[in-house]
């Protein structure tokens, strides 16, 4: 899954996103979802998250 739809994404899920200085290269951090940060059910460029380690990014995939 790609991560677009917020319903497919909660806490405790292990997922890779896309740091905001990695937007240009691509470059995927694995991490668990501690919490989720956008609040629409639905983001083109993927649902942004925090994961528990402290780092934020935009889910590009979920392992």
């Amino acid at each position: 899954m790609d991560g677009k739809n917020r319903s497919d994404i909660y806490p405790g899920l292990e997922v890779d996103i896309i740091l905001k200085k990695d937007q240009r290269s691509g470059k995927l951090t694995r991490g668990i979802v501690a919490n989720l940060l956008t609040s629409s059910p639905y983001h083109s460029r993927g649902i942004k998250v925090r994961l528990e380690d402290g780092q934020v990014g935009r889910v590009a995939q979920i392992v």
